[in-house]
């Protein structure tokens, strides 16, 4: 083994251009592969371990207490397909106004309940004790909430409840818990009941048994209910999102690798036959001089791994940290990481892929004998091509052209794998572009306005409240110069009749009421009683354009008709005209003004001047989308890196066609071809392969869009609109014609110059 790694560490250090590609295709797909099946595996994996240890329920469901009776749910809940359940407890909806000091606020829903303990929703009571007499509350929080026990809460109906412990479960079926004895007081509208079914596998399951559950209860009883699926998706959605195009990276920096490595050793046997042949002279075993080969492939990819991997591992974590959202995102991503399984699939599954595609071409070297393999030449075998170059020569074209033309005719095998990496770099180029034009328009669609301006600011924690009113702000505001249009906008949390999870419904009243908003089905509302919905919204609560529901706040209930659907990754966001709020949250202000100013005034001039009006506003000049930039950079420098390998993959086959065809170089410069004649012939028999994977690529490319991106939209539960999709234009895929053609000139040009300037002595050199 000594003397194979000898020879194999000799032509790592000769073949440095091989062992540079190797190492950096390598070193790109791992980092982006390690990347996306971390984000897949954090986007699921630490939310089913925290369920599963909670025991959490499958269904939450909310029934009519004046429809069903506590003892038709009990013998509801043993019903078939049902493997466990928790309830009947009595729920109520409590709206309580904002304060900066306060525990609970907003549309929060509170849940009778003797014990944390049970055969479901088993809450991880982390500080206090639970709720045992009327009086008390446990609040729903995460562990690293900061504690307050003996705070005292106090209900619009008088009632006062004193915090005595703080608990946590992922199902989000309450925001506080209290004894049994207390619900009376605070007046349930529904009934919770908490199930774990048999089969939880997928949403359709989840709700054909619900149904079962329920086909024996009275007619209109459940009113409503939620899967942990749903909230599984909420969690995850924006890491599953940006897997999707990773992987996509991933992937087609795999298969380069394959490729060129291939290629590489290929290549590395076609030219080294002598060095083959000495070999096997001095007493290597033919499987010994294919161990060589294969080391020298390995020791750069192996490396590549490594760094890779780390790379990978370094850039997940900012990663993590972003695309978590929901409620459950800072205990997620504290427990979300790199699992140990992603690290083994790349330091080994990466070098075992390189290591397979080495070995059909290294074959080659395992079956020369010595005295073959000394005495074979490296030129081509005679008569190969000869026909087409022929009939190349009695063309008009200039002679260099035909020559080039030929050339890679004369090697198929070499010139199929050259081509086929320049197919997947040109399938990046047009993936890349259309997905970085989508999510430019995706960044720039709410952008309707200028500076957002908001009624009230936080100063050394309590909040600071503007002095003007509702009215005279929205006057002053329009009154600035620069000022354009003026939009204000109220926010109401409130619940879905029966529902345990708060809707945020949004008010707007002034000059541009959807503020940016994209719709994608239905029409805008014209008026009281009318809604607009995110798609996330639609989506997690089984709804469509033309369904009616009854939104709750407080004592106050409004029935509304959604008529139209606007791309929102906010599943909880409603929208309405100024009627419809005023009419659910009356006495409520607006929280904020956006502005759009006129063509040419200053964003931030205007937010200076608006902060001068009154020492409660806090303007904020409107910034970018940032979800957008990070997928656009990204995807930007994935997609540099795998043009650069696949125009190192050209570079590396010109390098090679060039020593094979040292002799004929030297015989075509001593009957009279120039040096600009050689880098034309040299370059235009790449550039044949570039327009070809063009012409093979960009469908290639415009495949994987159409496969992704649809995919990245579904993950966040929205619905992209035509105009986000519709990127390919005949100007665009022009350009991306071309891209095959830069690759294969950029790849070509520069050993191509080396052979033109290489002497006829040197070309005609025997050693």
């Amino acid at each position: 083994m000594r003397a194979v790694w000898a020879a194999a560490r000799a032509a790592v250090r000769r073949r440095r251009l091989q062992t540079l590609v190797i190492w950096l295709v390598t070193l790109t797909s791992t980092g982006a592969i390690v990347v996306a099946l971390g984000l897949v595996d954090s986007a699921s994996a630490p939310f089913d371990r925290a369920f599963a240890k909670e025991h959490g329920p499958h269904v939450v469901a909310a029934f009519d207490p004046a429809k069903v009776s506590d003892a038709q749910l009990r013998q509801a809940a043993h019903g078939a397909g049902v493997e466990a359940a928790a309830g009947p407890f009595a729920q109520a909806a409590v709206d309580l106004p904002d304060e900066a000091d306060r525990e609970l606020t907003g549309a929060v829903t509170i849940v009778g309940r003797s014990g944390p303990g049970g055969p479901v929703d088993r809450v991880d009571l982390w500080a206090g004790r639970w709720a045992a007499r009327p009086g008390e509350v446990v609040l729903n929080r995460q562990p690293d909430w900061r504690t307050a026990l003996g705070q005292r809460i106090r209900l619009p109906s008088g009632t006062v409840l004193t915090v005595v412990g703080y608990g946590y479960e992922m199902s989000r079926s309450a925001d506080a818990w209290v004894a049994p004895a207390q619900m009376p007081a605070l007046r349930p509208t529904a009934t919770q009941m908490l199930f774990r079914f048999t089969d939880a596998s997928s949403q359709n399951r989840l709700r054909a048994a619900l149904s079962k559950v329920t086909s024996a209860l009275p007619k209109d009883a459940l009113t409503a209910s939620q899967t942990y699926l749903t909230l599984k998706q909420q969690t995850g959605a924006t890491a599953r999102a940006y897997a999707q195009y990773l992987m996509a990276f991933g992937v087609l920096g795999v298969v380069v690798a394959v490729l060129i490595v291939a290629n590489v050793v290929s290549g590395a046997v076609i030219s080294g036959f002598r060095h083959i042949g000495i070999l096997k002279a001095l007493g290597f075993t033919p499987g010994q001089v294919v161990a060589v080969y294969l080391t020298m492939v390995s020791v750069p990819a192996v490396v590549g791994c490594a760094l890779g991997t780390l790379a990978g591992n370094v850039l997940a974590r900012p990663f993590l940290r972003f695309v978590f959202t929901g409620p459950d995102a800072g205990m997620l991503h504290r427990s979300a990481g790199i699992a140990p399984w992603v690290n083994a699939v790349a330091l080994l599954g990466m070098p075992a892929v390189c290591v397979a595609a080495a070995l059909v071409p290294a074959a080659r070297a395992h079956r020369l004998s010595a005295a073959r393999a000394i005495s074979a030449g490296t030129a081509p075998r005679a008569g190969r091509a000869l026909r087409l170059q022929r009939a190349l020569a009695g063309t008009r074209l200039p002679r260099s052209v035909s020559l080039g033309t030929g050339l890679p005719f004369a090697r198929p095998g070499r010139s199929g794998l050259t081509l086929a990496a320049v197919v997947l770099g040109v399938a990046t180029v047009t993936f890349a572009t259309g997905l970085a034009t989508t999510m430019t328009r995706f960044g720039e669609s709410g952008r309707d306005y200028d500076v957002t301006v908001y009624a009230s600011r936080v100063s050394h924690g309590r909040i600071v409240e503007a002095r003007h009113g509702d009215r005279r702000l929205d006057a002053m505001l329009r009154a600035l110069p620069g000022a354009g249009q003026v939009t204000a906008r109220g926010d109401a949390e409130a619940h879905i009749a029966g529902s345990v999870q708060p809707v945020m419904f949004e008010g707007r009243r002034g000059d541009r009421p959807r503020l940016g908003d994209v719709l994608t089905a239905g029409r805008w509302n014209h008026g009281r009683g009318e809604v607009v919905a995110s798609s996330a919204f639609l989506r997690r609560h089984g709804l469509r354009v033309g369904d009616r529901l009854v939104v709750v706040k407080g004592e106050r209930r409004e029935r509304v008709t959604v008529v139209g659907e606007t791309m929102e990754t906010d599943g909880r966001l409603l929208v309405g005209d100024w009627s419809t709020f005023t009419a659910l949250a009356a006495g409520e202000k607006p929280i904020a003004y956006h502005v759009k100013l006129r063509d040419g005034a200053d964003p931030a001039a205007y937010a200076r001047a608006a902060r001068a009006l009154d020492p409660g506003l806090d303007p904020e000049v409107s910034g970018s989308n940032s979800s957008a930039e990070t997928i656009i950079g990204s995807a930007t420098l994935l997609t540099a890196m795998l043009a650069v390998v696949a125009a190192l993959g050209v570079f590396n086959t010109v390098v090679l066609d060039t020593r094979d065809r040292r002799r004929v170089l030297g015989m075509l410069k001593s009957i009279g071809m120039t040096p600009r004649q050689v880098t034309v012939m040299t370059v235009t028999s790449m550039g044949i392969l570039g327009v070809t994977g063009s012409l093979v690529g960009v469908p290639l490319g415009i495949a994987g869009y159409d496969l992704v991106v649809p995919r990245m939209a579904n993950a966040v539960d929205i619905v992209l609109p035509p105009y986000m999709t519709d990127v390919w234009r005949a100007g665009v895929l022009a350009l991306l014609a071309l891209s095959g053609l830069a690759i294969a000139v950029l790849g070509a040009y520069l050993p191509a110059r080396g052979a033109a300037r290489m002497t006829v002595a040197e070309a005609l050199h025997n050693e």
